[in-house]
């Protein structure tokens, strides 16, 4: 089922609840620029195995509300507390792909990881997806900027291209229209607004305050979030592993689904 929880600057998020019945709880942030159908084929299958699947999305894209404001990292990270405060979410597992895990680590953070037991860091965009003159191992800042002026000048040819790094193996062209069309939903000013705080912002500090388990997927031939990111992060967070999904890019939870699927399903289960 679907429904609206306002948060604390009267913002209303979309969250689609399925299975809410189920005790065994994952919370899935999405990656930029689409919204929590991203996670169809995750919504496809482990409800069935009985996990209750709560999908938001970050204000801005997909059926939230579209603001001018409010798309740096603390500000989504809150928004993800106000849902977890609204439906009195506890003892859950907290998933998020590329700029989602990124909020998901500020998140863990910010809030110090209310709520959760353990994260699932999906290609995340962390602890830094530009290169840095200590930490060479992200793309550059240019390329961002990039992306961020062809938005305001012609957005669809933007998710176009963007959709073409995306993923690793060959995809369907009806598959790579449904992909654009999940960016085409979200605002022009959320998806420059959102691009902008993961081309400036950094998580060095923030992933060394997880205190929970942490799963780190990551297909090592992604164009977006480069694999270093992973190596990164499971160096800075203690208690995490690491899987490479070896014939994936950015788009791993898709690419390789039933691994993803099962990596997933087996370390809520340890």
């Amino acid at each position: 089922m679907g429904y609206y929880v306002k948060t604390d600057d009267d913002v209303k998020i979309y969250v689609e609840d399925i299975n809410p019945k189920c005790d065994k709880t994952i919370l899935f942030i999405h990656g930029w620029p689409a919204n929590h159908n991203l996670f169809e084929y995750q919504f496809d299958e482990l409800p069935k195995l009985g996990y209750r699947c709560i999908g938001i999305d970050i204000r801005g894209f997909g059926k939230s509300d579209k603001p001018a404001e409010g798309y740096d990292y603390d500000r989504l990270a809150d928004d993800v507390r106000c849902v977890v405060n609204a439906i009195k979410l506890k003892n859950f597992t907290l998933g998020g792909h590329s700029v989602g895990g990124a909020i998901a680590i500020k998140y863990m953070s910010r809030h110090k990881g209310y709520g959760v037991s353990k994260l699932a860091l999906f290609a995340a965009a962390a602890p830094s997806l530009t290169r840095r003159p200590e930490f060479p191992a992200g793309i550059s800042k240019e390329d961002v900027t990039a992306l961020i002026e062809q938005t305001y000048v012609d957005r669809p040819k933007m998710l176009r291209t963007f959709g073409e790094m995306f993923f690793f193996q060959n995809i369907t062209k009806p598959f790579s229209q449904w992909f654009f069309n999940l960016g085409l939903e979200a605002s022009g000013i959320a998806t420059a607004a959102v691009a902008t705080s993961f081309r400036d912002e950094e998580l060095f500090s923030d992933i060394k305050k997880i205190e929970v388990p942490t799963l780190i997927l990551h297909g090592i031939h992604d164009k977006v979030c480069l694999f270093p990111l992973a190596v990164a992060l499971s160096q800075g967070i203690k208690d995490s592993k690491l899987v490479p999904f070896e014939n994936s890019g950015h788009g791993l939870f898709y690419e390789e689904k039933d691994k993803f699927n099962k990596e997933l399903i087996k370390f809520i289960e340890d």
